[in-house]
């Protein structure tokens, strides 16, 4: 059976400055690994910032603060840690010791939690929906013949998707940057692709994980890291196991920490989430969990300590899905998700929360209305900037462009090449901004 082998999958390279590379034993105890240097990289960065002003679910906070962007990145990553530290310590009883330092995983799955949402646009989940429907069934349908005939990849567009723009975000060499993008480790990338194919195969679920620039750049870190190539052309890879990880962690914190907030949104009541959180206890812990609830008298407190319980026992039981499974994992026949494969009892209670947030929460009508206006908004920014783009001469086109980071490539020749300028531009503002703009370029507001 063809097998990956952590030996590879642990890699320090950097994406971009292969040429000087040295190994990592040359390394001082106390100097921060590559893998460390990846988070602090992450923490630091621009893109990272913008995600403070960028909504989760909930449109952003008025008087009750709920999750953006941040915050959920910052608590996935805290899970990842966990996870990365726990199959680090199953992983040493199983082998002895690592390739890397025990630390590496655990680093390099905490990084890539921070970097997973790097590359969605302003609104959430339905800036994404906004951008596919508007090539899909919008105005950008008139591109499509033009795009396909000059040889671009128009599903790219057709199922835009926040996951393969992240690993645009930070492999790709944008005006002024270095090579590379960010330079990240080759491991640190990778755990991000969580669908590591093309957009041809993306299939009704609109998901694929690299976009036809960067597929050149996959395809290296891929061979690299030893992942499984399952086809060529569409490309397609097994998953790099570490990615696993990463998903469970996220996985874990927007559906629980979901139904924290509708709480405290008033969209739930407090039977209601205590309902769904103590499903996920054992019927040996209830007691003791009771117990404790008498001791803390606020109602947000209980709250947040049932909360803690549940994400205890998810990153518990995800932990030893992953090592039960490691050889599946590995031989890239998992099938699903380790929440997916959880026992009984805990699936069906993390179901309940699922269901719990379709039908009460994501058809909020704060949530509903974000939605709407991240239609109009999007529609209309791309408008005006593809217009600006294919007439650059006008008046107006330069007035607009002259707004555009110097980072963003307006020259670019191709219409494949003009409408990812635009999505660059556009995925990187935050909400506050992409609103602000609509209002100025329509004239709705001067200030």
């Amino acid at each position: 059976m063809t097998m990956m082998h952590w030996e590879r999958l642990l890699s320090d390279k950097r994406v971009g400055m292969e040429d000087y590379h040295r190994p990592n034993e040359s390394a001082q105890p106390w100097e921060r690994t590559d893998f460390e240097r990846d988070y602090d990289r992450m923490v630091f960065s621009s893109p990272f910032r913008r995600l403070q002003n960028k909504a989760q679910v909930f449109p952003l906070a008025g008087n009750i603060f709920v999750h953006n962007r941040l915050t959920h990145s910052l608590e996935v990553s805290c899970v990842g840690r966990s996870l990365g530290n726990n199959v680090s310590r199953g992983l040493k009883a199983r082998y002895g010791d690592l390739p890397w330092e025990s630390g590496a995983i655990s680093a390099i799955v905490s990084a890539a939690c921070l970097a997973h949402d790097m590359g969605n646009p302003p609104f959430g989940h339905s800036g994404e929906r906004a951008i596919s429907a508007y090539f899909r069934e919008g105005r950008g349908r008139v591109w499509e013949e033009a795009v396909r005939k000059e040889g671009g990849r128009w599903e790219d567009f057709l199922h835009f998707e926040g996951n393969a723009n992240a690993f645009r975000l930070l492999t790709h060499q944008f005006q002024g940057r270095r090579k590379g993008g960010f330079a990240l480790t080759y491991s640190t990338v990778a755990s991000i692709v969580k669908y590591p194919y093309s957009s041809e195969l993306a299939g009704r679920a609109g998901k694929f994980g690299f976009f036809a620039t960067e597929e050149d750049t996959f395809r290296m870190i891929a061979e690299e890291l030893g992942m499984l190539r399952l086809n060529d052309a569409p490309l397609r890879y097994a998953r790099y196991p570490l990615v696993y990880l990463v998903e469970a962690a996220d996985d874990i914190c927007y559906q629980i920490m979901d139904i924290e907030d509708a709480y405290k949104l008033r969209l739930l009541t407090y039977a209601e989430t205590e309902s769904l959180f103590l499903a996920f206890c054992p019927e040996n812990e209830l007691l003791h969990i009771r117990t404790v609830l008498l001791h803390i008298t606020d109602a947000n407190e209980q709250i947040a300590y049932l909360r803690s319980r549940v994400i205890n026992t998810l990153v518990e039981t995800c932990t030893r899905v992953f090592l039960e499974n490691e050889d599946e994992i590995l031989a890239g026949t998992f099938k699903g998700s380790l929440i997916g494969r959880m026992e009984t009892r805990l699936r069906d209670a993390y179901r309940a929360c699922t269901d719990m947030a379709y039908s009460k929460i994501y058809v909020a009508r704060d949530v509903v209305d974000v939605e709407l206006a991240g239609h109009q908004i999007f529609g209309a920014l791309i408008d005006r900037m593809m217009e600006a783009l294919t007439h650059p001469e006008h008046a107006y086109s330069r007035t607009l462009l002259s707004r555009v980071s110097t980072q963003y490539n307006v020259r670019e020749e191709s219409l494949y090449g003009k409408i990812q300028c635009t999505l660059d531009y556009i995925s990187g503002m935050t909400d506050i901004y992409a609103l602000d703009l609509y209002r100025k370029i329509t004239g709705m507001n001067l200030r």
